[in-house]
């Protein structure tokens, strides 16, 4: 039944997520928003959105290894395995924007998140307020400054709907964001219970994996049908809107301590040096390409990261 509920949950809140960008998009079109400013606003916090429903909902009820776990998982799985079986699939060139503004971001934002962990053991609502605001710099500088970087990742679908359709998309994402992240979490805490393992292992395995399923049948898609705007740079992106976004607005609400502290001395170590990897494999030995050996290669990494926690359940 535990599993049934996460799975539920995790349906839910893929449909509500897509049905919420559906909803955003078409009204920022609506009122004549410059596409360039959907692509990093609009579209990146609507596709942030389970994460940042979960782990709104775990905290506020109380469980913040829920809320980290999921983050800190799904950084680890858009890099070790989504980006893995996408390039395994297919090699990816790799633009500027990824080690000129992408790259580099993603590892200030990585540094500055286990920092403020490591410091008092959570993220305190003035830690919180410093992501988010410093996410608000980084965009008003891709806008002003890397406008090319925007239109390289910026969906190809965008759709003006009638009002009436806008706003029953909105609905639907708000009412399935929130009864997926309900039957989520409370089926993440029966599963963890039900098994005797922390919560942070089912966050970090389970959780993160399923809300990881978006971003993987994106890139499988966008590889199959030889688009080329898929990019190394949406995974980043996610991984920036997660840390930054995510965990700066759930702190803002909510102070996140850390009950696990596997999570600090383990954890954030592994998100980190998958983070890290990423930069030598790009041009090692090839520049600015990611082919199938270094898919391969972070695959295996994933493994390892997973295999221990996978022998607790």
């Amino acid at each position: 039944m535990e599993f049934l509920a996460i799975i539920f949950g995790l349906i839910l809140l893929i449909k509500g997520g897509e049905w919420l960008m559906k909803a955003a998009v078409s009204l920022s079109l609506s009122m004549r928003v410059p596409k360039i400013v959907i692509g990093m606003t609009v579209v990146s916090f609507a596709t942030s959105a389970p994460e940042l429903i979960v782990s709104l909902q775990s905290s506020l009820s109380g469980h913040s290894d829920l809320a980290l776990g999921n983050v800190i998982g799904s950084n680890i799985a858009n890099l070790a395995f989504v980006l893995a079986i996408t390039i395994l699939i297919s090699p990816i060139t790799v633009t500027q924007s990824f080690y000129k503004t992408d790259w580099p971001m993603m590892i200030l934002a990585t540094l500055l998140f286990i920092g403020f962990l490591n410091s008092d053991q959570g993220l305190e609502q003035w830690e919180g307020a410093c992501l988010f605001i410093l996410l608000i710099v980084f965009l008003v500088y891709l806008i002003l400054f890397q406008k090319q970087a925007i239109y390289d990742e910026a969906p190809e679908d965008d759709e003006l709907l009638p009002l009436q359709k806008t706003i029953s998309y909105f609905f639907l994402g708000a009412v399935g964001l929130w009864l997926g992240s309900e039957t989520l979490v409370k089926g993440a805490i029966s599963l963890a219970n039900s098994l005797g393992v922390s919560e942070r292992i089912i966050s970090i395995t389970v959780v993160s994996i399923g809300t990881s399923i978006p971003e993987l049948s994106a890139s499988i898609i966008a590889v199959i049908n030889k688009e080329k705007a898929i990019s190394i740079g949406n995974l980043i992106g996610s991984n920036i809107f997660n840390l930054m976004a995510v965990m700066g607005v759930t702190a803002l609400v909510n102070p996140i301590p850390v009950g696990d502290l596997n999570m600090l001395s383990n954890d954030i170590w592994w998100m980190l040096g998958i983070s890290l990897m990423i930069l030598p494999l790009v041009f090692l030995p090839r520049k600015k390409q990611l082919g199938r050996l270094d898919g391969l290669f972070l695959l295996i990494l994933y493994v390892c990261f997973l295999w221990p926690l996978l022998k607790g359940l």
